[in-house]
Formats: structure tokens, C-alpha cells, sequence
């Protein structure tokens, strides 16, 4: 499918339907980030989902979302019982409300991670992913994205199983969301502060930054990698060798606006100049193949340290997505104020052929 008409589609479907709750848009956001991560090698390719990896990275979308706001709970349904945010918040307080991410609630609490897991599993078949691709006053979808016929309001656990507990993408369509999804990730943020606004009657134009709490990061939680980085690298930049502060910032070298990765593989110690000026920019090629080649023993010593995954493996996969689908000759970051156009003709192991 023309990844132009697939955007378009997915947009019309959202904005001509009354969202009832951000389970939609949560759904789509983590599609895109599988997509990335599990780029087919032709465009054309189909590629199956599992609805275990789907819940984990809805999970982890709402993983900061459900923590207080202004003093308030942010509702995110009309329903009385939001049974994704009651998952996500039961998992938090099984795992420790510190928990920097669901990853790190797999590893405290696994029996409450798998028990949140088969929940959210469950409601996605039953609520978003049937509706997904149906326009309103439609009594049928129209599934452009994947075959939604056997799911419906009542889908058991045994049925679920009978379809290997995944979905299938039509041809082409993971290429073309994994293509879209710097285009189509910004539209849903804004898609959601909209939803959550409208859902909580105390938002208003002097309420702080909303949008900031739902897709924000939280810099203390980065503050813990800091010292245990210099200590270990060195109290550099990653990205120019300056010696960098005290309090320097802690960057994702794939941006966090794109790929939500916290996982120390991702991220790198930076000096306040190269952080700013970088922002939400799509790094060099050469600086992902540096974060990528740095020491894995080291950085498997630190994650036992800090109880913080590495996340290897995630963050290649990423990087390959994101860089294979770039057209030839895109601008990017390659140090302050300094771009250079993406050529990928001698690809680095991660990318590949």
C-alpha cells in the first residue's frame, strides 16, 4: 500500500469518530514502534503481530501517564472502569512506584507483569482493535490494516489462542507505518491532549503542561545513569569529547520523540550545547554504530547495578527501521550546529543489505 494513502486513511478514521477513550490512539503508537523495530526485509511483506508484544508496549505508553497530574488522575475513558490504567497501575504498585519503566516491572514482579499483560491483551481485542478501522455509522470495518473478523466485544481467551494470539499486517503496511511514524506519532500526541483535555474538566489553558506529563520523559529518572556513565565512559560527551558538567543532560541518541527507548543502550552522557542543539534531531549514522559498539559487558554490569535493562538489542532493531526507511539524502545531526545527508550505501552491520 502507498505509504501516503495509508496515512491519510488512518488520520480519516480517527478524526471522523468519536474517541471514547486514548485506547486507539495507544494502539496505533505502539503498531508504529513494532513496526520500526521489525521492519520486513521487502516493502511488500506482511508481518504478524503478537498481541503480547502490542499489550507490552501499550503498557509501557501509559507506564507514566497513569501517575498523578496536578493532584488529579488523568481520566482517559468515558467508561467507569478503564481496565488498561487499572492494569498499569496495579502493576506500578507490585513492582515498586519507582520503577523506571515496564520493563523493569517484568524483572520485580514478574507474576503481576504477566497477570497486567493477559489484562491488556484481552481489552485490546475486545475494544480498540476491532474498532480500529471502522467509520462512523459503519456497522463493518474496513480492514486495510489487518483482518479484525474474528475479533469482536466478547473474544475469549481460547479464541485468541485459535489466531496464535496475534494479528497479521496486510502487505505493505508495516513498512508504510514504519515509514509514516515521524509523521503520524506527532499527530496522534496532539490527537490525545486533545481526548484527555475534554475527558478532565480541570484542564484548562493555565493548567501546566499536559502534554509534557503524557510524552514527556522524566529527567530525574535519567539523573540515576549519570554518575555510573561517567564512571564507566569517561565525564565526556558522547558527541564531542567536551568535559561535560555536573549536572549534564543524559540524551537518547535515537530521539525519544520517535522511539520511546530508555534502555542504556540508548542513552549516552551529552554536553548541554550538543543536547540542545541535537533536540528531537535523527543522529549521523557513525553515532549510532559508536553507541552500538560500546562495551556490552559494561553496560550489562551497570544494568544489574541500577536494575535498568540494556536494551541492545531493541535499539539496533530501531535503528534499522528508522534508517531504512529514510529516503536517500535526508538531513542528519552529525554534532552542534553541523548536519550531513544520510547515505547508507555501505551500510554498518545493523542496518544490513
Amino acid at each position: 500500500m502507498d505509504p501516503l494513502l495509508l496515512g491519510q486513511r488512518v488520520i480519516a478514521i480517527l478524526e471522523t469518530g468519536l474517541r471514547t477513550a486514548t485506547y486507539k490512539l495507544a494502539t496505533l503508537m505502539a503498531l508504529l514502534e513494532h513496526c520500526i523495530e521489525n521492519l520486513p526485509d521487502r516493502p511488500d511483506e506482511m508481518l504478524k503481530v503478537p498481541l503480547s508484544e502490542l499489550a507490552h508496549r501499550v503498557l509501557d505508553v501509559y507506564w507514566h501517564q497513569v501517575r498523578p497530574f496536578d493532584g488529579h488522575e488523568l481520566r482517559q475513558s468515558t467508561q467507569p472502569r478503564a481496565r488498561i490504567l487499572i492494569a498499569a497501575n496495579a502493576l506500578r504498585a507490585a513492582s515498586g512506584r519507582l520503577a523506571g519503566s515496564v520493563y523493569v516491572a517484568r524483572l520485580r514482579a514478574p507474576a503481576d507483569y504477566a497477570k497486567a499483560i493477559n489484562e491488556v491483551v484481552l481489552c485490546l481485542a475486545q475494544q480498540p482493535l476491532h474498532r480500529l478501522q471502522r467509520l462512523p455509522g459503519s456497522s463493518t470495518s474496513d480492514p486495510f490494516l489487518y483482518d479484525d473478523s474474528f475479533l469482536h466485544d466478547h473474544i475469549t481467551r481460547s479464541t485468541l489462542r485459535e489466531h496464535d494470539d496475534a494479528i497479521e499486517l496486510k502487505p505493505g503496511v508495516a513498512y508504510g507505518l514504519a515509514r509514516l511514524a515521524g509523521l503520524l506519532k506527532p499527530a496522534l500526541e496532539i490527537m490525545w491532549v486533545e481526548d484527555v483535555r475534554r475527558m478532565n474538566k480541570f484542564l484548562d489553558a493555565e493548567v501546566p503542561d499536559v502534554a509534557g506529563h503524557l510524552f514527556g520523559r522524566e529527567r530525574t529518572t535519567l539523573a540515576a545513569v549519570r554518575e555510573p556513565f561517567k564512571e564507566a565512559f569517561g565525564p565526556h560527551c558522547f558527541y564531542c569529547g567536551a568535559h561535560v558538567s555536573a549536572n549534564n543532560p543524559i540524551d537518547h541518541v535515537l530521539p525519544w520523540s520517535l522511539v520511546g527507548i530508555d534502555g542504556l543502550s540508548n542513552l549516552v552522557l551529552a554536553c548541554t550545547p550538543c543536547n540542545s542543539d541535537k533536540s528531537g534531531a535523527l543522529p549521523a549514522v557513525r553515532f549510532v554504530d559508536q553507541v552500538l559498539q560500546r562495551d556490552r559487558e559494561t553496560l550489562e554490569q551497570l544494568a544489574v547495578a541500577l536494575q535498568w535493562p540494556t536494551q541492545h538489542d531493541r535499539v539496533a532493531a530501531a535503528a534499522r527501521g528508522i534508517y531504512r526507511g529514510q529516503p536517500a539524502g535526508v538531513l542528519t545531526w552529525s554534532g552542534f550546529k553541523s548536519v550531513e545527508r544520510l547515505d547508507i550505501s555501505f551500510p554498518p552491520p545493523w542496518i544490513g543489505s
